[in-house]
């Protein structure tokens, strides 16, 4: 009837500009364009200024700025809050986009000043001085999609001081007047508080604002109100501990180099409000950033490293950034935490017990056993709330990874304020709706009582400001509503742990991998930077294998490029952040990838011609080392330029028997056999008038339309589609009744809301099939391998595929280059095959995973697309077939059906994403027995790590590393220890067999250790020529060897 909210709401709103006394305008500005616009500028020293005024516009796309003003402060303010308050241009929601700026006061970086951060509060002893003032303005980018201008205006400079005590009556109406719009209706709490405001405003005399009358009547009524609000007394059951934090996406619509400026404001601002706020706790993960900082802008490190010494600046969250946990290995994701912890402990000397990835689009369930034997016993997240279809039935529980490890999860609840949005933030403010909202939507109240809200703007970066810490103490006072304490996070974490240790209530185990319902675009887009992770996270593998073999048959450590490696793979890392790798950022994001792939290329490529060259003794054209990094004894091709003297004759290896091999135009193709396990061998080349002595045998046959090799007779169509594969092994054809194989299938994919990000299931519905065969031809056939040439047209876009059969493996290999002109759309490659299995099984980090081919629930049909490495497999008892990559990570398998995405070419935010040229090869393995016994992973290992070979004789004719006696063994890692000149050797089972393992070596082991992931021993050392241990199914194990 009165409209009391309504009356109240204006009123405080009236009151916020009250706050600001005797504001001295700033009405122009020095400015100079910053063309440079380098990381870490520092203030220009040239005296060539020009002028802008209050009022004034300034534009462009990504430019720099300088504005500059020197300013007396009255010295009749002493003792008072000055404050600066400045608005230079419009930053969009989450920094995302648009203007930020970084204030220099008297010549130092100061603070962050934004949309979001307008308030500057200057030093105490400021009045009666002069300050300088330089901002380094930056327009900012458009946020995604075609480039475009930004213009911004100078809208407000002034300098005034704060009238403390309206400026508490302001935050203090504001929290009440919230509080009662999300109390209950019966709520006693609601009319009491709304009473009080009410009676409180009303001492305000309005008649003239800005008089000592209007002053004193604003004094009266925060004493009322104080006064009251303390009668009421508050208890609540539930705390929520606030932690203040800003999310910094490393790069996703801006680039690397933009980071590293959010980064110096955002952590600038928050140094100033811990000045101004003593109980302000402030979490930031992601040591990158920390490095940045340290090298751009040295001074604020040092003042950082304080404020972590004294425990009010937590920096934590173990990854070396903010990964991407579907598309990176598991030794990837290793070095994650091996590279994050070490500089933590470092540089602030804190170890991380918690992963904090608030924002990463899916967990794999290797990641629990990854950071149990990490040290790390707790898993933050929000980002599984974005789910899709389902909604995860616990926000508290134990999460047990593939190995039966389990480690404690939590998902952080906190809403999204005046949205009616499903999912939770890590980008929390803090409001009546956000602290009472994050009890409402927390699933496990039963068992805590206490939440973690943690707040900030973010995505962009900016962080907390002054308002939600004024927010934050009152509610704390506010009857109604949780207590709203700060903290920390580690220790919020370790009284859960007690917590759950000690309940007596029902706590979940979730067993499986948290898979989110959303995003699963991410597997395919921006395929060049998928590509190259691959590749180099197997480059860099096997460059650190050779040097641990050039160390060992040098006898020198310094052999090992141990500075350079680690350089390499902080690129690698860099570059799997869970927006670079999943395809969701700008298109210069993707340039600049580009240039730092093509930079850690040149470091691993640089070490292993060094270190190949080290192991070779002598320079023969005629000799050749094979070089094989795969835990199995190998046999397989390597393609050697022909030389003058290698134009005609045989092969033949160390022992004299002679090599199936083949000369192809200017190289020879040499079958190697038997190359020994993380070691080599030594093939030469013997010119001989009579050539190859060995029976040539027609292998392969191939018509017009068919092909025979010895595992299989292959037919196709006009459209180039496979029609049969017929299995001589098996006897049985491998593709479904009248169904065709290798069908290049093109959807319409335009999502609902995130387009790089997003497949939405109702692709299916527009389906066309690529079926315009423009040229077949026999490219090569040989007495080991053959080759068909296809060539297909689609609207603008062009394809060329080569199929290649063996003679000494079971693969059908479709090597492909593919010029692409299209837009939103999607390209898949189909093989319905003769399988009946409700599920199917994919390789995954550290092992590998099983879900289903029916849609017979919501938790089945959200997994319409779904992750996988090397490999996915459907089997039935007896036969079955895998579907390889070598570079691809988005597959589907629905009922028969086996797709591999291989192109996805959305126009936001990337507007030209997945143009122009892609080469990739994918594999058909039909098999006897189910996927282990058809020997899958080590064919997916073959296609996806060639034989490497150097010309020359080496030191040995022959030598193994290391010899597994096992076959369900994987080695993931051979490196130089990071603390002392040690190997370490990393492995994992991978088909979920328990059992006893053997290892030895060539050279002479003399001591070894179990360590953990971060390389702290755990088990007794001890001195055996051999390894001899047990292990569990998918478990992951780590030594520390002598060898000598």
């Amino acid at each position: 009837m009165f409209l009391t909210e309504e009356k109240l709401e204006a009123r405080i709103h009236e009151l916020s500009e009250h706050r600001y006394r005797e504001a001295i305008l700033i009405p122009k500005f020095r400015f100079l364009a910053d063309e440079k616009g380098e990381v870490g500028a520092r203030l220009p020293e040239t005296k060539e200024w020009g002028e802008i005024t209050l009022g004034d516009y300034w534009r462009g796309r990504d430019v720099y700025a300088w504005l500059q003003a020197d300013i007396d402060i009255p010295k009749q303010w002493m003792g008072k809050e000055i404050v600066g308050l400045f608005d230079f241009g419009k930053t969009g929601g989450g920094n995302n986009s648009g203007f930020e700026s970084l204030l220099y006061l008297n010549g130092v970086p100061y603070q962050g000043v934004d949309s979001n951060h307008m308030e500057v509060f200057f030093p105490k002893d400021a009045a009666g001085s002069k300050l300088s003032l330089t901002f380094r303005l930056w327009s900012g980018l458009e946020g995604g999609g075609i480039p475009r201008a930004q213009e911004h205006k100078i809208k407000r400079a002034e300098v005034a001081w704060l009238d403390e005590v309206i400026d508490d009556l302001f935050f203090t109406g504001k929290a009440i007047l919230q509080t009662v719009k999300i109390l209950d209706r019966h709520s006693p709490e609601r009319q009491l508080l709304l009473s009080l405001l009410d009676r409180a405003f009303r001492q305000i005399d309005w008649s003239k604002p800005k008089s000592d009358s209007f002053y004193h009547s604003v004094a009266i009524a925060l004493q009322i109100l104080k006064d009251e609000l303390k009668k009421m007394e508050k208890k609540h059951p539930v705390t929520v501990r606030c932690v203040g934090h800003t999310h910094i996406d490393v790069a996703w619509l801006w680039r690397l180099k933009h980071t590293r400026e959010k980064a110096a404001r955002s952590f600038s601002t928050v140094l100033r409000l811990m000045e101004k706020y003593p109980e302000y706790i402030f979490l930031q993960s992601q040591p990158q950033l920390y490095e940045y900082i340290k090298s751009d802008y040295p001074e604020i490190f040092e003042q950082i490293r304080k404020r972590v010494a004294e425990g009010r600046w937590e920096a934590g969250g173990a990854m070396w950034l903010e990964a991407d946990c579907n598309i990176p290995s598991g030794e990837s994701l290793v070095r994650q935490l091996l590279t994050g912890t070490r500089f933590l402990r470092k540089e602030f000397g804190v170890e991380c017990k918690y992963l904090w990835l608030p924002d990463v689009f899916g967990y794999n369930w290797a990641l629990p056993q990854i950071l149990k034997k990490s040290g790390i016993h707790t898993f933050m997240t929000t980002k599984i709330s974005w789910n899709q279809y389902n909604r995860m039935p616990h926000d508290t529980f134990w999460w047990r990874g593939i190995d039966g490890s389990e480690v404690l999860t939590h998902f952080i609840t906190t809403p999204e304020p005046n949205k009616d949005w499903w999912f939770y933030t890590y980008n929390g403010v803090i409001t009546p709706e956000t602290v009472q909202g994050i009890w409402n939507s927390y699933r496990d109240k039963a068992i805590n009582q206490e939440l973690l809200l943690s707040y900030g703007y973010g995505d962009g970066g900016g962080g907390v400001n002054r308002e939600m810490l004024e927010m934050r103490r009152r509610l704390n006072d506010i009857p109604g509503l949780p207590n709203v304490e700060t903290g920390r996070a580690d220790e919020f974490f370790e009284r859960l742990h007690k917590k759950i240790k000690e309940t007596d209530q029902y706590v979940h185990v979730w067993d499986g991998e948290l898979y989110l319902e959303y995003h699963r675009g991410t597997y395919t887009s921006q395929a060049y930077n998928k590509r190259m992770n691959r590749k180099m996270e197997l480059l860099y593998r096997e460059t650190e294998w050779m040097g641990i073999v050039s160390t060992m048959l040098n006898a020198d450590w310094s052999h090992y490029p141990f500075e350079q490696l680690n350089e390499g793979w902080k690129i690698i890392l860099r570059n799997q952040f869970h927006d670079i790798i999943p395809g969701s950022s700008i298109r210069e994001v993707y340039e600049d990838s580009k240039e730092e792939y093509e930079t850690a290329e040149k470091y691993a490529l640089s070490a292993w011609e060094n270190l190949s060259k080290s192991i070779i003794i002598q320079q023969e054209e005629s000799t050749v080392t094979v070089f094989n990094s795969s835990p199995w004894v190998r046999t397989d091709f390597i393609r050697v330029p022909v030389t003058a003297e290698t134009k005609k004759g045989i092969w033949k290896d160390g022992s004299g028997k002679e090599l199936k091999a083949e000369r192809v135009g200017d190289h020879w193709v040499v079958l190697v056999e038997d190359v020994p396990s993380l070691g080599f061998s030594t093939i030469r080349f013997y010119g001989e008038e009579s050539g190859n002595t060995l029976a040539q045998t027609d292998l392969f046959h191939i018509g017009s339309s068919e092909m025979t090799s010895p595992h299989y007779k292959i037919k196709w169509n006009d459209k180039g589609q496979i029609t049969s594969i017929y299995d001589f092994e098996a006897k049985r054809e491998v593709l479904d009744d009248g169904k065709c194989g290798n069908v290049l299938q093109v959807f319409e994919d335009k999502p609902l809301r995130f387009d790089a990000w997003d497949i939405d299931i109702f692709y299916q519905e527009k389906k066309r099939e690529v079926e315009d065969l423009r040229r077949v031809s026999v490219k090569e056939i040989t007495p080991l391998y053959a080759i068909v040439h296809f060539e297909w047209g689609y609207m603008d876009s062009s394809i060329k595929q080569d199929m290649i059969v063996y003679a000494h493996s079971r693969r059908i290999d479709f090597k492909t280059e593919v010029d692409w002109k299209e837009q939103n759309q999607l390209l898949k490659v189909a093989f319905p095959v003769k399988i009946r299995s409700t599920l199917a099984t994919y390789d995954i980090q550290f092992g590998n995973v099983k879900r289903p081919t029916h849609w017979n629930t919501s938790w089945d049909y959200a997994k319409f697309e779904t992750v996988a490495h090397q490999w996915a497999d459907l089997s039935e008892t007896g036969y079955g077939v895998s579907l390889l990559n070598d570079c691809k990570y988005g597959y589907d398998i629905k009922d028969n059906v086996m797709r591999l995405s291989l192109i996805k070419s959305a126009t936001y935010p990337d507007y030209k994403q997945d143009q122009g040229h892609h080469i990739f090869t994918y594999s058909l393995l039909p098999h006897v027995g189910d996927w282990v016994e058809g020997q899958t992973v080590k064919e997916a290992w073959y296609l996806n790590n060639p034989l490497t070979y150097r010309i020359g004789q080496p030191v040995k004719e022959t030598f193994s590393l290391f010899r597994v006696d096992a076959n369900n063994i994987m080695i993931d890692a051979v490196k130089k220890a990071e603390d002392t000149n040690q190997i370490v050797l990393r492995l994992h089972e991978f088909t979920g067999r328990r059992g006893k393992v053997c290892i030895t070596s060539d050279l002479s082991i003399t001591a070894w250790q179990e360590c953990d992931l971060m390389e702290r021993g755990i088990g007794e050392k001890k001195t055996d020529a051999t390894l001899e241990f047990d292990i569990n199914p998918y478990e992951i194990k780590t030594f520390l060897i002598d060898l000598k």
